[in-house]
């Protein structure tokens, strides 16, 4: 039997644009690890790991974490996933960060988000959310019963400060600019997938599509053989 390849994947696509979702899609039907960039950062830095230590003094700072530090808090997670299928998330986001990534591993394809920023600003200034329980609302598809009222408690609803407008639009200018050359690089490499839309479960099946010529579907499996 000839084992396939392992995929080394990685998912792209401005914030609001779907990536969760998307990413715990992929994971669900083809049994992918997924490495966010995110959820690391905030693990070391409440297990307050020198990693963490450090990139929390550039976080307070309001500053970027440098390119170096990043890329060595996720090539040490890499180093311990390559007996698996992977998704980075989040990573790279700088083309230094992408050509260290290079020199480590061979990345197969990048599933590129290409969700307009208008359709963004709609989604992400939509949701609310309910700071004790961390309930999420969403003004267009999810509203709560009764407007800026938590549906269980009836206690007030908040607008994180990321999901602000103007928080909003700046987050896409900053995207834009830092993201927009990683996007060229892996397209020139001939790795860029693109999958344009304004909705998550319309492009989802063509993600699903363009995966199952790489992976089969786990998920049946799982359902037929249930742990």
């Amino acid at each position: 039997m000839v084992v396939p390849p392992l995929l080394r994947a990685v998912i792209m696509g401005p914030p609001g644009s779907g990536k969760g979702t998307v990413s715990a899609r992929i994971i669900k039907h083809f049994g992918v690890k997924h490495l966010s960039s995110g959820d690391l950062l905030r693990d070391n830095m409440q297990k307050k790991t020198e990693v963490g230590i450090l990139a929390k003094s550039y976080i307070d700072q309001g500053q970027l974490i440098p390119d170096h530090i990043m890329t060595q808090l996720m090539l040490n997670e890499i180093k311990g996933l390559d007996q698996y299928n992977w998704l980075l998330d989040g990573f790279p986001r700088t083309v230094a960060q992408a050509e260290a990534l290079d020199k480590e591993c061979h990345i197969d394809t990048v599933i590129d988000l290409d969700v307009p920023f208008e359709t963004i600003k709609c989604r992400l200034t939509a949701r609310w959310i309910h700071p004790a329980s961390g309930r999420v609302y969403n003004l267009e598809f999810s509203p709560p019963k009764v407007q800026g009222i938590d549906d269980i408690t009836g206690e007030p609803l908040v607008q994180r400060d990321d999901d602000k407008p103007e928080t909003v639009s700046k987050r896409l200018q900053a995207y834009d600019a830092q993201t927009k050359p990683v996007l060229e690089y892996y397209r020139k490499k001939g790795l860029l997938k693109s999958f344009s839309g304004t909705e998550t479960n319309k492009i989802w099946p063509h993600i699903y599509a363009f995966l199952q010529t790489k992976l089969p579907d786990v998920s049946q499996k799982d359902a037929a053989n249930p742990r």
